[in-house]
C-alpha cells in the first residue's frame, strides 16, 4: 500500500551564499487536507521563507498559485489540485523567489467509493474518476481476485484510503489490499450471521450490518471490534449502513429506521410502528431528510433530527421494493417491483414522472444517477436509462445476456452492472455502446465500485474481483511505488501568475 510521507524538503535555490543553518532548520510546510479527491481545496501553510516574499506553489510540475509570506516568513494559501490529478502520490512544492528556499509534502489523491452505491445519497456515481473512461475501458485487465470463505451476495464493495472491504455469507467482513488483492484481515467469530448488508467506511471505522440483527463496528484498519448495536435491533439486517453528519442510519426487518452515533454506537432514535415493512434497502440520507423504501410497497421521508415524517410521505409506489432511493436534483428515484421507476420531489414527495418497463420485468436493484440521467436494470436483463426530468428514453434499453439485480455504478461516462449470468458489465453512459464485459464464476448480485482508477465486484462464486489498465506483479507494484519529488532545481515558476486575494 502506499504510503503518505510527511517530511520538509530543504533546499536553497538560487543562491550565491548558503544560509545560516538555523535558518534552514525553520522552513517547513503543511497541508490540510493530506487526501482528497480531484479538485481538493488544499491549505497550504509555510514558515521559514524570505520576509515577505513571493512563494510559488507547485503540484508536482505545474506552478498553480502563487503566495507571499508576512514580515516573519510565513505564508498561508489555498491550491486546488488538478482535476487531472490520477490516484496516487503527488508533491506539493513551496517555492520562494527571492530566497530560493524550498520545501515539498506529498498529497495523496484518492477517488474513494466510501459505501454502498457510494454516498449518502445513493448516487451510485463517482464524479472524480479519470482513469477509466469509454476509451480506455475496453482495455481493462483482471488485476486480482481475493477468495472469501462464502458466496458474496448482496454485499458491495467499499473502497477508501487503499484496502477494499465486503461481507460475505461465511458471516465475515473482509478486508483487501485494493491494489493487490492480500487480505489484510477479516472480522473471524466477531459476526453470527451471514453479512449480505454493503460495508460503510468513516473516519477510520468500518459498519457493517449482520442477519445477527445487529450493526457492527470495527477498526478500518486492525479489524478490531470497536462495537455492536446491542439489543436495539430485533430482526435481520440486510439494509446497508448510510453514514451522514457522523450518524448512521440502517433499516430492518423489524420494520424500523435506525439512527445511531457513529462513534459510539449509541442509539439517537428509531421510527417505532411508523413503518409498516420490512426495510431490506439503504437508507438515502440529503438535506437533513432521510428516505427509506420497503417491502410494504412505500417510500418514506423523516427529518433526519426529529425523525418527524415529512409531509406528503410515504409514497406507494406499487409493490415491494428491495432496492433504495437515490436523491439526485432534487428528486428521489426508486425501483418497484411492479416493473415502474418513480421519480418525486424531494421535499413534497409530487410526482416527477414514473416509467413502465412492461409488467413482466421486475426491477430488483437500486437506480444511478448522474449528469441528469437515470440507470437501472431488469429482470428481463435489459440496462434502461432515462432522463431524470422531461419524461424520455436517453437511449435504447441494451441487453446484458441474463437478469440484472446488480445495481449499476457511473463513473466518467461509463456505466458497470452484473448480472446472473455472471458477467460484469461496461456501457458508454451517454449512448448505450457496449464498451467491455468480464466473467466470474457465478451470479453477481453485488453492485461494482470504481475508485482510484480500478473496478470491484463480489459474485457468489465466494471471490471479489479486481480490473485495472494493467495486471500482473509488476503491475502491482507500479501501484505501491511512490513517485520521487520533484528536484526544485528544476522547476519553473510562472511569472504570469497573479497573487490571490
Amino acid at each position: 500500500m502506499k504510503v503518505l510521507r510527511f517530511f520538509s524538503l530543504l533546499i536553497p535555490l538560487f543562491m550565491l551564499i548558503a544560509l545560516p543553518v538555523q535558518a534552514l532548520a525553520a522552513l517547513t510546510e503543511k497541508l490540510s487536507p493530506t487526501s482528497g479527491p480531484p479538485t481538493t481545496a488544499v491549505k497550504v501553510t509555510g514558515t521559514g521563507f524570505g520576509v515577505t516574499e513571493m512563494v510559488d506553489l507547485f503540484f508536482d510540475t505545474e506552478d498553480l498559485v502563487l503566495a507571499v509570506t508576512t514580515g516573519t516568513g510565513t505564508f498561508t494559501q489555498t491550491l486546488k489540485v488538478p482535476k487531472s490529478a490520477e490516484p496516487g502520490i503527488h508533491w506539493v512544492t513551496a517555492l520562494g523567489r527571492k530566497s530560493g528556499l524550498a520545501a515539498q509534502k506529498s498529497f495523496t489523491v484518492r477517488t474513494n467509493w466510501a459505501q454502498f452505491h457510494r454516498d449518502a445519497r445513493n448516487s451510485g456515481y463517482n464524479p472524480y474518476e479519470n482513469v477509466l473512461s469509454p476509451a480506455t475501458v475496453p482495455g481493462l485487465n483482471l488485476a486480482w481476485v481475493a477468495t472469501t470463505g462464502g458466496p458474496i451476495d448482496r454485499s458491495s464493495p467499499a473502497v477508501v484510503g487503499g484496502k477494499v472491504y465486503i461481507g460475505s455469507d461465511d458471516m465475515k467482513l473482509y478486508c483487501f489490499d485494493a491494489h493487490t488483492g492480500a487480505k489484510l484481515w477479516d472480522s473471524g467469530t466477531k459476526i453470527s450471521g451471514k453479512v449480505r448488508s454493503s460495508p460503510a467506511v468513516y473516519s477510520g471505522k468500518v459498519y457493517v450490518g449482520s442477519e445477527d440483527k445487529k450493526l457492527y463496528c470495527f477498526d478500518a484498519t486492525t479489524g478490531a471490534k470497536l462495537w455492536d448495536s446491542l439489543s436495539y435491533v430485533t430482526d435481520q439486517i440486510y439494509s446497508s449502513p448510510t453514514i451522514a453528519d457522523g450518524k448512521v442510519y440502517i433499516g430492518s426487518m423489524d420494520k424500523k429506521l435506525y439512527k445511531f452515533d457513529a462513534t459510539t454506537g449509541d442509539k439517537e432514535w428509531d421510527t417505532g410502528t411508523t413503518i409498516t415493512g420490512q426495510i431490506y434497502s439503504a437508507p438515502a440520507v440529503a438535506n437533513g431528510v432521510v428516505y427509506v423504501a420497503t417491502l410494504d410497497y412505500k417510500v418514506y421521508a423523516f427529518d433526519a433530527v426529529t425523525k418527524i415524517p415529512l409531509a406528503g410521505w410515504p409514497i406507494n409506489v406499487g409493490n415491494v421494493v428491495y432496492g433504495s432511493p437515490v436523491v439526485a436534483n432534487g428528486a428521489v428515484y426508486v425501483c418497484s417491483g411492479n416493473g415502474w421507476i418513480y421519480g418525486f420531489m424531494a421535499i413534497t414527495g409530487a410526482n416527477v414522472y414514473g416509467y413502465p418497463m412492461n409488467t413482466a420485468v421486475y426491477l430488483d436493484n437500486t437506480p444511478a444517477v448522474a449528469k441528469g440521467r437515470v440507470y437501472f436494470g431488469g429482470s428481463n436483463g435489459y440496462l434502461y436509462c432515462a432522463t431524470t426530468f422531461g419524461g424520455s428514453w436517453a437511449f435504447s434499453p441494451v441487453n446484458s445476456g441474463a437478469v440484472i439485480y446488480s445495481s449499476p455504478a457511473v463513473a466518467n461516462g461509463v456505466v458497470y452492472h452484473g448480472n446472473e449470468g455472471g458477467r460484469i458489465l461496461a456501457w458508454d453512459a451517454a449512448t448505450g455502446a457496449y464498451l467491455w464485459s468480464g466473467i466470474t464464476g457465478a451470479a453477481i448480485n453485488s453492485s461494482p465500485a470504481v475508485a482510484d482508477g480500478m473496478l470491484y465486484v463480489g459474485s457468489r462464486d465466494y471471490r471479489l474481483y479486481a480490473y485495472s489498465l494493467d495486471f500482473g506483479p509488476e503491475a502491482a507494484k507500479k501501484r505501491l511505488s511512490v513517485a520521487p519529488a520533484p528536484d526544485p532545481k528544476q522547476l519553473i515558476p510562472n511569472m504570469e501568475l497573479k497573487l490571490e486575494r
